[in-house]
């Protein structure tokens, strides 16, 4: 029997005339990012809840992909709603050079989650221009100004993050201009070295890495950028090792290390910062989207002490008329809250461990469309193949295919909103979903890997 979202339709969530109103404007005057204009028709969603959104004709989906993976605790959480509009009752706006609050108390909660000593926190509006400050401050600090990131990485839209990027959404913008240069990352299922092992893999990456620091010049570079575990890329964990050895060649060679933690961190791997997993404290670390749920835009920069004492009497020459605003830290606050009062974090470990984890090895076993499964936490990701021996990708690297596009409508015919990218499915459902609902959610991806393994060969 196919499994469906049940579609019972809340009244007041069902305004047709309002969707198609909201469609036709947004085809009229709004700029999609990341694609072709004239190609769009995009799904209009008119209301959401926990793990739950109606589109505008008031079917309901369970939502796999936490939007762009970030409402770690869900839709519409009522303590996070409920800190956002006492926040706007009591002080909607203030310029980020006064003291506020919110502000004061979201960098606390954050500082006391941050590995090491990294204590004092640099409010951003996104992801992107959390990076970019982050390696303006490792330049600054250092003198320097090369900095080095992965291939098969993702660090933002702006223009020195998309040329930090490893992906093909750099090419567009990538002129050889902003100092940055890119190595291969550990990937052992389409690894770059011919190791067998992951023991061979992280030894080898790690032999690459430090030949390309020898040859660009340790005292050229700045820093060394990282997703501690990365997130569009394939959510491919690190090997035994790695990162432990970036970390002595960085410290040895007196480079930043940067931990990207913006699509990781608060929770999505069952730790409250994916660098956790591995020992391993970095001089910067980057956040964003699950700090508070995304409900409203808000990143920044965790900073070591050294590189804060860099600022201590010399001006930091960065700044953001919205650093810290008051509703997206009021925000950060309700959501740290909630995710400690509610064990969240101790959820995603537990779901990745109980429900999810067997799950998609059962897929392994069972489908011969899947090449591998990997991931932690409710952070997974499943590689479609169209055929195992040779691990030909059911897309190409940097495109999509029918057979993905099948694949996905396959999804939301069902009532699941999956992340798909390039020849991926990921498991990134919110933190807090139950474990029925995330069940439902599998079920789904079995059926329509059952039409996979049709398109193989």
């Amino acid at each position: 029997m196919t499994s469906t979202i049940d579609n019972t339709v809340l009244p007041l969530r069902h305004d047709p005339d309002g969707a198609r109103r909201a469609y036709e404007l947004d085809r009229k005057h709004v700029f999609h990012s990341w694609s072709a204009q004239d190609l769009l028709d995009p799904m209009v969603i008119t209301a959401a809840e926990g793990s739950h959104v109606w589109d505008g004709e008031g079917k309901k989906y369970l939502d796999f992909s936490s939007q762009l993976v970030n409402t770690n605790i869900g839709h519409q959480h009522p303590a996070v709603v409920a800190a956002i509009t006492a926040q706007a009752a009591k002080l909607c706006t203030i310029a980020p050079s006064y003291v506020n609050d919110a502000r004061s108390e979201a960098a606390r909660l954050i500082a006391e989650r941050t590995p090491g000593e990294l204590d004092k926190i640099f409010f951003t509006n996104g992801g992107a221009d959390a990076n970019e400050h982050a390696v303006r401050m490792a330049r600054l600090h250092t003198g320097r100004h090369k900095v080095l990131s992965a291939y098969r990485s993702y660090h933002g839209g702006t223009e020195l993050a998309v040329n930090l990027t490893g992906d093909p959404r750099r090419w567009a913008s990538d002129n050889a201009s902003t100092g940055t240069v890119h190595f291969f990352p550990p990937y052992l299922y389409r690894t770059a070295f011919h190791a067998t092992t992951q023991e061979e893999e992280s030894q080898r990456a790690l032999e690459h890495l430090e030949q390309l620091v020898s040859f660009e010049g340790p005292s050229t570079i700045a820093a060394l950028m990282l997703e501690s575990i990365p997130g569009t890329a394939g959510i491919y964990l690190p090997p035994p090792g790695y990162l432990q050895g970036v970390r002595e060649l960085c410290t040895r060679h007196g480079i930043i290390l940067i931990a990207d933690e913006v699509m990781a961190g608060f929770g999505r791997t069952g730790k409250w910062f994916a660098i956790e997993h591995f020992d391993v404290v970095p001089d910067l670390l980057t956040f964003a989207k699950g700090v508070n749920s995304g409900y409203v835009p808000l990143g920044g920069v965790a900073i070591s002490p050294e590189i804060a004492a860099t600022f201590g009497k010399r001006v930091y020459p960065g700044g953001l008329t919205y650093s810290g605003h008051p509703l997206a830290t009021a925000a950060a606050v309700a959501t740290i809250n909630a995710m400690e009062d509610e064990q969240i974090v101790q959820q995603a470990a537990s779901l990745g461990e109980t429900v999810i984890g067997p799950a998609l090895s059962d897929f392994a076993e069972n489908h011969r469309s899947v090449g591998e499964v990997r991931g932690t936490g409710v952070f997974w990701a499943i590689e479609l193949v169209k055929n195992r021996e040779t691990r030909e990708p059911m897309a190409a690297y940097g495109s999509s295919s029918p057979e993905m596009n099948q694949l996905v409508a396959a999804c939301k015919s069902r009532g699941l909103l999956p992340f798909a990218n390039f020849n991926r499915i990921h498991v990134v459902p919110p933190c807090n979903i139950s474990a029925a609902d995330a069940r439902t959610g599998l079920a789904i991806l079995d059926e329509v890997l059952e039409i996979a393994d049709g398109l193989t060969s």
